[in-house]
This record gives C-alpha cells, sequence and structure tokens, in this order.
C-alpha cells in the first residue's frame, strides 16, 4: 500500500525527496507538515553523501514504507 500514486516512480534520493514533500502536504495538521517536513529534510542532508546504489535504493524503500505508515496512522 502506497500513500501517494507515483512511489513507484521514485528510484533517485531527488525524486524521493520531492514525493516525501508532496506527502506532507497531504497530512491534516499544519503542525504536523511543519515536523515532518524537517524531517525529511535532514534525512536528505544526513544521506546526502550516500554512494552505495544498494543502499540509497534501502533507504528509499524504507523512506517510502515509513511515509506509508505516518499517512495512515
Amino acid at each position: 500500500m502506497v500513500p501517494l500514486p507515483g512511489a513507484e516512480l521514485v528510484h533517485k534520493p531527488l525524486q524521493l525527496y520531492r514525493y516525501l514533500l508532496r506527502c506532507c502536504k497531504q497530512l491534516p495538521n499544519e503542525n504536523l507538515q511543519h515536523h515532518y517536513k524537517h524531517a525529511v529534510r535532514q534525512s536528505f542532508r544526513v544521506h546526502a553523501d550516500e554512494d552505495d546504489s544498494e543502499r540509497i535504493q534501502q533507504i528509499i524503500k524504507r523512506a517510502i514504507e515509513d511515509a506509508d505508515w505516518v499517512m495512515n496512522k
């Protein structure tokens, strides 16, 4: 189950970043939106120097699963 259409098209970190920010816009509360946008930005910065393609795909998969969980709670 995916929170928004298009998750299956996410293959690169920048695509993931944009996708997660769009997910944040779907949250009902403005405080939640700001909190998760900040978390997305921080995570992107932390993993910006990652160069192992397998690890990048693991991060993308996990981020989409986490977004799914947040959107459905």
